[in-house]
């Protein structure tokens, strides 16, 4: 391991750099630097003792260096483990504007010299940061909104800590509005910076399948580019998704006969639509519908940058055999294509494979068939709702006369085993709960399994829906059994178990998310990105009286501009114009990250953006 090589910019009387000299080892490099000339410190007899010591330590001390333009003060490819910066300040009077000008500046100056997998240390006094760990936390006009400025330079807040001087014995920080004057860092801050992902311009993608002996492509829909072939459940992976599937399996297995299956039935049988509808009447309604193309290359896997089993999210084929499905407006067809295409959906849910389960002739009337895979949904935007996420699926046949015993033991061990897995990252003494309940809906169809949950905090208490269960008896082969089909939301309870306040982070491709989660383990998820700022833009436009408005649509579009980073769409209001009698309508968009540094100049280009494709597309005409 190469040794750690440390930066300290902005240094007054060099004071933190003997102390924190004293408490590294010989193999760490520590450079301190100042932006004053040597001759500028001439009189400054503390900061003189200082330097004649870090000198006879090995340490280097250079004059004259401006934070802002780092790579100008050192040589080409010279990287830092580590870059320190102590109560950064523009001198005497210096207002909010022109500090975080300063550190926006300084983070884009660190990204020239900063090892990939390096840290930014900056402190600041009490409030000056602007984040939720600030006591109290300042309005944005009256902070230096550190997080924000930071993304300008392509970094996160990874940690933010007190200030602890007493970690540092000796040092004393000096400059108060330019002065031999210390700062006041009671309540200070150190905030700890890494490096971001950058956005990628990513592009949908052609995949290819092969139905029959007949090989066809499709493009990917915009809104789900990443979210296909993760392989979150595949052996090798150790996602929290994953795990938790394993441990609810393994914990069912204690109680019922187990019969895992996996998910490679693309196909719905030809003419048998109901297959979609049976459990959920508006499930159609909520699929991404794709165009196939026959592709009669000579290749026999997918086209480059896709994987192999893309049939696995594939469950229905043509028009033809799907009589009833949804009636799709012009646009719609000239996004999917011309007449006569063949066309298919990513399945929305697996309990479109159900009917092909229990009338397999090896169906094991009283064994649990286990079904987990991805799915697919077109939805709207709210914290608790995704476009992508992977569903487990349960099914278990018994005999008509058993019908409530076996459905109540089912219920029984489930909730069990959810109330347990939704304990174990409690703290201790902690007031915090959940707990796991059956509702039953009116409709008498289904119980909808639903969680009370305050696992993301003291003060947020929800209520979410994480899977349902139903009953049948629409077995042509078993005629005298009676089915129970459990379907449940592994996102969703991944995010409960952990306290993952954010959907999007489970699919991050920043490594440094699977960190949090270790073999075998439940443990509280700490985010390797702290306090995101967030973006507030509105938006409206004139609706198109020709035109039916797919507010859906209009969600999805801004999923897909933004990359996800739109977290809310709040309805403001519509106007009628009184002589034309055209409808307005006006929407507040908030875009957040999860995981990515987000800039202001970023979003107003995402905004922009959407704009142009809404009018394009929903063929309406922003104001």
């Amino acid at each position: 391991m190469a040794p750690r090589r440390l930066l300290l910019v902005g240094e007054g009387n060099f004071s933190f750099a003997v102390a924190l000299g004293e408490t590294l080892d010989p193999n760490t490099s520590l450079t301190a630097t100042c932006p004053q000339r040597s001759a500028d410190l001439a009189r400054d007899l503390v900061a003189r003792e200082n330097i004649q010591r870090l000198r006879e330590r090995g340490n280097e001390v250079r004059f004259g260096v401006n934070c802002t333009h780092l790579a100008d003060a050192f040589e080409p490819h010279r990287e830092f483990d580590r870059i320190y910066f102590n109560f950064p300040h523009c001198g005497r009077k210096a207002g909010v504007a022109k500090n975080r000008e300063l550190l926006a500046k300084f983070f884009r100056s660190c990204a020239d010299v900063l090892a990939e997998d390096g840290e930014v240390h900056v402190a600041l006094c009490r409030g000056q940061g602007g984040t939720p760990a600030d006591k109290p936390m300042r309005e944005w006009h009256n902070s230096w909104q550190v997080v924000a400025m930071a993304a300008l330079g392509g970094f996160i807040l990874s940690d933010v800590h007190p200030f602890n001087c007493e970690a540092v014995p000796g040092y004393r920080c000096t400059g108060y509005r330019s002065q031999d004057k210390s700062f006041h860092i009671e309540g200070a801050l150190n905030h700890i910076f890494t490096r971001s992902l950058p956005f990628e311009s990513l592009q949908p993608r052609i995949s290819r399948i092969k139905l029959g002996d007949q090989w066809f492509s499709f493009l990917e829909p915009e809104v789900l580019v990443g979210k296909l072939n993760r392989g979150f459940l595949e052996a090798p992976s150790c996602h929290p998704i994953k795990t938790i599937n394993e441990k609810l399996i393994a914990e069912l297995g204690k109680a019922f006969p187990l019969k895992r299956l996996k998910c490679s039935s693309p196909l719905l049988p030809q003419g048998d639509a109901s297959v979609l509808t049976s459990h959920n009447p508006d499930i159609l309604s909520t699929a991404f519908w794709v165009s196939l193309h026959e592709d009669n290359s000579d290749f026999e896997s997918p086209t480059s940058g896709t994987t192999q089993d893309m049939e696995d999210f594939l469950v229905s084929f043509s028009e033809l055999s799907l009589p009833n499905s949804p009636r799709r407006d012009s646009k719609e067809e000239a996004h999917e294509g011309t007449h006569g295409q063949a066309k298919a959906c990513l399945r929305p849910s697996l309990l479109v494979h159900s009917q092909a389960v229990i009338q397999a002739p090896d169906f094991l009337p009283g064994s649990l068939h286990i079904l987990s895979g991805p799915v697919f949904q077109r939805c709207c935007i709210s914290p608790f709702t995704m476009p992508a996420f992977h569903e487990t699926l349960y099914i278990l046949g018994f005999n008509k006369n058993l019908k409530d015993s076996c459905l109540q033991s089912l219920l029984d061990h489930l909730k069990g085993i959810l109330n347990n897995l939704l304990t174990q990252t409690w703290l201790e003494g902690s007031e915090w709960s959940s707990s796991v309940e059956f509702v039953f809906q009116p409709t008498g169809k289904r119980y909808m399994i639903t969680v009370k949950s305050q696992n993301f905090g003291p003060d947020c208490v929800k209520d979410l829906i994480i899977g349902s269960v139903t009953t049948s008896a629409t077995s042509v082969i078993h005629k005298d059994q009676c089915f129970v089909y459990v379907s449940m939301n592994l996102d969703l309870l991944a995010m409960l178990v952990w306290g993952i306040s954010d959907w999007r982070m489970l699919w991050t491709s920043d490594s440094r998310f699977l960190k949090n989660f270790a073999p075998g383990k439940i443990e509280p998820f700490k985010s390797h990105s702290l306090y995101p700022p967030y973006y507030v833009h509105d938006i409206s436009f004139w609706l198109d009286e020709k035109k039916r408005f797919d507010e859906v649509e209009f969600h999805t579009l801004a999923r897909a501009v933004s990359q996800d980073t739109v977290i809310s769409i709040q309805f403001l209001s519509r106007f009628q114009h009184p002589k034309t009698e055209q409808v307005s309508l006006c929407y507040r968009l908030t875009y957040q990250t999860c995981d990515k540094a987000l800039t202001q100049q970023q979003v107003a280009s995402m905004q922009s953006q959407l704009r142009k494709e809404i009018q394009q597309r929903l063929h309406v005409t922003p104001r």
